[in-house]
């Protein structure tokens, strides 16, 4: 099965470029962001992401599984995205909760 997938991102070397970049910068912008950067210092960014991105893409080709370990990253970055929303969901419905329980002085009712 690897091998397949191996010798796929092999033929389409365009397809395989445009992953590692996406992958790189979903994983850049979920993970690394440190707030709003001015529109120089993000046009410099991703320029230094491509170059970043063609030294990987050279590795891929090498037959090193470079765009696999990096959707396996951008998974666990989904899977935290989702953990931490399911926990900040979970949260307004027990203050919620905690709030009807209350009385209108803010007395716990007996």
């Amino acid at each position: 099965m690897m091998r397949v997938l191996q010798e796929w991102f092999q033929s389409h070397p365009l397809i395989s470029y445009l992953l590692i970049f996406l992958f790189s910068a979903l994983i850049y912008n979920n993970v690394f962001r440190p707030g709003k950067l001015s529109l120089v210092k993000n046009i410099f960014l991703y320029i230094f992401m491509a170059l970043g991105s063609l030294i990987l893409w050279v590795l891929q080709l090498d037959r090193l599984p470079i765009i696999q370990c990096l959707g396996i990253a951008v998974i666990l970055v989904l899977a935290v995205k989702l953990r931490h929303w399911l926990e900040m969901r979970r949260g307004k419905n027990s203050t919620a909760g905690k709030e009807a329980e209350r009385g209108p002085s803010g007395d716990t009712q007996a």
